[in-house]
This record gives C-alpha cells, sequence and structure tokens, in this order.
C-alpha cells in the first residue's frame, strides 16, 4: 500500500479537512454503515465473530455488491476493492487526496484507517477510527504491534464509558486519549473537552475520530499524564483508559505505561485531585499489584489524595502466570519465534518475582472531589455481574454518601426512604419450614447487589414508601413483634444506613 510511515504504520487521513470527513460522513450513513445496519447485514453470529478476531463469516457476508457490503469491506475488514465498486459509494477522488483511500494495485482501493460503527448512547451514529487491523477484535486484531499503534474500541474502552458519570460539565479531560472514544462521549455533555496522549499519532486519530462522527472539535495536547494540562487548570471530569499495563519496560506504547509496577496508575490516581473542580469526577480504569505480605485494599487506598472521596472496586484477579499470558497473547508474541516468546515471558516473570507479585488486581477507581472533614474511601472486590451503564449508579452512591455524611441515627429516624427501584425480597430456607433461614433483599439493577437482612429490616424495606418517617415505621414494626420501641430505635439505624449506602433505600426528598 502506499503511503506507509519509517514506523511501518500507514500514513493517516489529513485531520485538517473536516470537508473530506464530512463528506465521508455523509456516505456511510446514506449506505446505513451504521452499527445497526452492520449487525443487520452480518447477523448475530458473524457480528460476534468480529469481536473474536474471526473474519471469515464476515467476508462470507459481504461478497455482494451493494453498497454497505462494498464499505464492511474496505474501512472493517481491509480488503481492497475494485475503482467500479468504490466510485458509486464514495467520493473517491476527494477520498484519496484527503488520505482516507489509498490506490493499490492496478485499479483498487484500500482504506488507510480503519473505521468501526459505533452506537452512541442516545442512538447516535459514531464512527471509531484506529490503524488498520484495530477495528476487528479489539486488542487482539491485528497480530505482532508496532510501537505506535493506536487500538479501536475493545472492552476496556466501553467499560469506562459505561461507568462515567454523565452530567452536564463545563470541562471534561480525556487523559491518554487513544483512538478517541471517551473524548466522543464527554463532547456530548462537556461545554470543553480536553484530550491527551504521549503518542502524537493518537491525537490524530482522535481528531479524525471526532471529525467523522460529527461531535465538536477538542483540544489536543501531546504529553504524559498531567504534563500537557495548564497550571491550575481543572476540570469537572477526567477520564482515563491509561496504558495501565504492568510489564517489563515500555515497549508498546499503547499498553505499557513505562514506570515501574503499578506506579502509573498511582501516579495518575494521586496527581488527580489537585486538577478536580469541586464537586468533580477523576474515573480510571487500573491495575494495581497483589504483593506478597500486603493487603492489596491498603495498597490502593493509599492512593487516594487528599480531599477526595473515592470508590474503588476489583473486579478481576489474575495470578502472574495467567497475566503475563493474557498480554504476550495482546501483542502476537504467540504467533512470533517460539525462544523470543519464551524469553519474554521469563522476563515477565523476573520483574513479578523481583517485586515479590502474586498476583494482578483489574478494576476501576472513581474520585469526587469533596469539601468534607473526613472523605471517605471505600474499597471492594465485586467480581459479579453488573448492569452497565453504571454512571447514574456511581453518581448516586456518593450522592448518598452526602446524605448519610450530613446526617446521624437521629436524622435517619426523621428520614423518609423509598425502596430503590427493581429491589426483590428473597427467602431462604428448608422446604416446608414455617420461618425462613434468612432473607435477603436482591437489585436486578446496577451493581446487582444482594444483602442479607434480618425480619425488622425486611419489613422496614418493605414498607417504605416515602410516606412516613423512619422512627414512625419502626414504631409500628414494635408494636406487631411485641418488642420495645425505644431498644428498636436504637438498633436499627446502623441496618437503614448499610441499606441506603448500598443503593436498596434511596432518601425521600
Amino acid at each position: 500500500m502506499e503511503g506507509v510511515t519509517d514506523s511501518g504504520l500507514a500514513t493517516l487521513p489529513a485531520s485538517d479537512r473536516p470537508d473530506a470527513a464530512a463528506r465521508l460522513r455523509a456516505a456511510l450513513l446514506d449506505a446505513s454503515f451504521t452499527a445497526d445496519g452492520l449487525l443487520d447485514l452480518l447477523g448475530a453470529p458473524a457480528y460476534a465473530a468480529l469481536a473474536r478476531s474471526e473474519t471469515v463469516p464476515a467476508l462470507r457476508a459481504t461478497r455482494g455488491d451493494t453498497p454497505l457490503e462494498t464499505l464492511v469491506r474496505l474501512f472493517l475488514l481491509q480488503q481492497p476493492v475494485p475503482h467500479a465498486r468504490v466510485v458509486g459509494v464514495l467520493p473517491v477522488d476527494d477520498l484519496v487526496d484527503s488520505g482516507w483511500l489509498a490506490r493499490v494495485g492496478g485499479d483498487e482501493f484500500a482504506a488507510t484507517v480503519d473505521v468501526r460503527p459505533y452506537g452512541g448512547p442516545d442512538g447516535e451514529d459514531w464512527f471509531i477510527v484506529s490503524d488498520l487491523g484495530c477495528a476487528v477484535g479489539g486488542a487482539g486484531g491485528i497480530g505482532q504491534r508496532h510501537e505506535g499503534v493506536v487500538l479501536g474500541v475493545g472492552g476496556a474502552s466501553t467499560t469506562l464509558a459505561g461507568i462515567t458519570v454523565r452530567t452536564p460539565v463545563a470541562a471534561a479531560l480525556d487523559l491518554g486519549t487513544g483512538s478517541g472514544i471517551q473524548a466522543l462521549h464527554a463532547a456530548q455533555h462537556a461545554t470543553r473537552v480536553t484530550a491527551t496522549d504521549v503518542n502524537p499519532r493518537a491525537l490524530h486519530i482522535t481528531a479524525l475520530t471526532l471529525a467523522l462522527s460529527g461531535a465538536p472539535a477538542a483540544e489536543l495536547n501531546e504529553g504524559s499524564l498531567f504534563e500537557p494540562v495548564k497550571d491550575g487548570e481543572t476540570f469537572d471530569l477526567i477520564v482515563s483508559n491509561p496504558p495501565f499495563v504492568i510489564s517489563p519496560g515500555a515497549r508498546l506504547t499503547y499498553r505499557d505505561g513505562g514506570m515501574g509496577g503499578d506506579d502509573l496508575c498511582r501516579s495518575l490516581v494521586q496527581q488527580a485531585g489537585e486538577r478536580l473542580s469541586e464537586g468533580g469526577f477523576a474515573q480510571f480504569l487500573a491495575n494495581w499489584q497483589h504483593v506478597a505480605g500486603e493487603d492489596w485494599q491498603d495498597r490502593v487506598r493509599s492512593w487516594v489524595p487528599r480531599g477526595c472521596d473515592a470508590w474503588i472496586v476489583q473486579r478481576e484477579v489474575q495470578d502472574v502466570n495467567q497475566y503475563a499470558e493474557l498480554w504476550l497473547r495482546d501483542s502476537g508474541d504467540h504467533r512470533g519465534d517460539s525462544t523470543e516468546y519464551q524469553a519474554r515471558y521469563d522476563a515477565w516473570l523476573d520483574e513479578f518475582e523481583a517485586r515479590k507479585v502474586k498476583g494482578v488486581g483489574f478494576g476501576w477507581i472513581t474520585l469526587r472531589r469533596t469539601g468534607a472533614a473526613v472523605p471517605s474511601v471505600t474499597v471492594e472486590e465485586w467480581p459479579h455481574p453488573i448492569e452497565q451503564p453504571l454512571g447514574e449508579t456511581i453518581r448516586a452512591h456518593f450522592d448518598r454518601l452526602d446524605y448519610l455524611r450530613a446526617h446521624d441515627d437521629a436524622d435517619l429516624l426523621e428520614g423518609h426512604f423509598r425502596l430503590a427501584v427493581e429491589v426483590v425480597q428473597e427467602q431462604v430456607g428448608l422446604p416446608g419450614a414455617e420461618d425462613p433461614e434468612h432473607v435477603v433483599l436482591r437489585q436486578h439493577r446496577g451493581m446487582r447487589r444482594a444483602t442479607k437482612v434480618d425480619t425488622v429490616g425486611a419489613g422496614f424495606a418493605g414498607v417504605c414508601d416515602g410516606t412516613l418517617s423512619a422512627g414512625r415505621i419502626l414504631d409500628a414494626i414494635a408494636q406487631l413483634m411485641g418488642e420495645d420501641p425505644v431498644l428498636l430505635r436504637d438498633r436499627t439505624p446502623a441496618q437503614i444506613r448499610l441499606l441506603v449506602e448500598q443503593g436498596f433505600l434511596e432518601p425521600a426528598v
């Protein structure tokens, strides 16, 4: 293909040609080259196969000559397409001139970048641009990687997009923007978006993603961590899917942070506090080490900056062997020379052994800037299924923290509460038993938590509809159960506080 850089990566389309991007966008939409159109064309099995880096089903489904089939082969499957098929679908001369297409062979055209249709949260038709081979199969799609390659949409990208709090803000920062997916989301609810990356190629591709998706342009700054941000500048929202992989060296820019162990994630979290506006959120994906003789929760808790509430959730833990194998496969090393693969695997284990690392945790970290005298830091392990998007659940978690901080036990008894939506009660016990062994409240939304409650807790939660105060409900329960209402009022606020904190009950304000 024409236009290959010294790094072996294709030359990118011009980022200063919004006119060409707009015409390409119009052509893509006109042919239904969208997330829904792609699913309709390929069918669910072939569509799912793309996520596994398997393109044969999609190639079979695009053997016709419709405009949509042509675009899928060209921009998603990286197949050269004859001039006769392209010319009626795309403004060919314009796209060659602006660098989106290149002439190959005798009379064919090929895309210079991947373009993947991506559905926005409110039905928007967006397009994520990435380097060739990166739109299909996420991180495993292109075999061995070049150092500066820019990936497309992967599981980590969509996880971060789903957990991000989506309230309207004045200023948002996407730190380590990559292909620009987080900046694209932020542009929908932020007046001003700044995107940074240590890789200038990523900034170029972010500009293409925004332009092709019809989104406002972002301020693009090159540099590591918060270095590109102006002194004293703060943001209402900071998001980052950083190069968090704990690896020996910094071979691949898109994943390796270049710091020892989990220092990059620690530095990112610690520095975020002073960059947040009051009430602002910072949300990150991260890896952290599980070190022999050390509590992992204490480790990540020590990262939280002063003046910030935090909610840290560990979603998965891998032993050092699994972890090394995962990222060696991600970079395509398993497809190369076996001796080199073994040497890199060995180097990874040497690094972990030197640091006494037994495993690596993965999860998300949310900070919120607070003026509270004693910030709240919650660190938990939650490997169970959740319901995305979680942004509203996370925002509500911090709202409930504020409520609980401002209300002592006496205030709670005067308060009014409602049972959260889609909370059900389950009774667990032997068949035929007169009374259950215990009662469980279970959420069917958000974090999908479950918690055991006693008879009083179950009865209290079931009556909460916002009309009666907590104290009056407890007095009624005491009368029904023949208990002393004063003693019941004394011992129940702790249970109410837990049910509010975990989202089973909501203040009726």
